[in-house]
């Protein structure tokens, strides 16, 4: 089992946690989803979609997938070890029947010293909670970092990252790594243009309907 053992599982939750010991990021947006929550909780056996912005900003992301029920839990700006903190709120508490993960690539942005071995080690500790927390045989499909105008000079370790993280899914059972960042690039290797905001960093709809394509025939039944 390729899975973190419990004593360094243990050692990298307090690590991480011992940063938001005098503060909590992100504290409006899970009181957000408690609100939402309190008002109409969503029904058990959706599909969940957590992570940072890419995720928050797909607001109409039900109407792309409208024969499934779809929970939006992704709270912009996040990185992995905001997951993990909330991982609770955000993914445990709905019961998922296929969880979908968007993140990494803030966690880039905000150090750009990090290594991607430490990208993949903090993705292991979100897949180690769902699999401790959830059903054993629970569906995850981890959607690749992608390209983007503003962050291109990160784009080789988020190649790197997608790599390693891709190998460590691939010797696994019920997790899947999608890729959309071969979608998101010209046939000459550079990213598209067209696809992007005026931030050149978030999505639009054309964006948006690359990953529609590829998500949809992945989605459970």
């Amino acid at each position: 089992m390729n899975t973190l053992g419990p004593k360094i599982l243990l050692f990298l939750l307090l690590s991480l946690c011992s940063h938001f010991t005098f503060s909590q990021p992100f504290k409006d947006a899970i009181l957000e989803f408690q609100r939402m929550d309190s008002i109409s909780m969503p029904k058990k056996g959706s599909i969940l979609f957590v992570g940072s912005s890419s995720f928050t900003n797909w607001k109409d992301v039900q109407d792309y997938f409208p024969t499934y029920s779809i929970i939006n839990r992704g709270f912009g700006g996040s990185v992995l070890p905001d997951v993990i903190r909330y991982a609770q709120e955000t993914i445990v508490k709905y019961a998922p029947k296929q969880i979908y993960i968007y993140c990494g690539e803030n966690d880039i942005a905000a150090d750009p010293s990090i290594s991607a071995d430490t990208i993949l080690n903090r993705f292991k500790i979100v897949y180690t909670i769902i699999r401790k927390k959830l059903k054993k045989n629970t569906p995850i499909v981890y959607v690749s970092m992608k390209p983007s105008i503003l962050r291109w000079n990160y784009e080789s370790k988020i190649v790197e990252a997608n790599g390693l993280i891709k190998q460590f899914i691939e010797t696994q059972k019920n997790i899947l790594f999608l890729d959309v960042h071969s979608a998101m690039l010209n046939p000459d290797g550079m990213v598209k243009l067209d696809i992007f905001l005026e931030d050149q960093l978030h999505m639009n709809a054309k964006g948006y309907t690359i990953w529609q394509g590829i998500i949809a025939p992945t989605l459970a039944k």
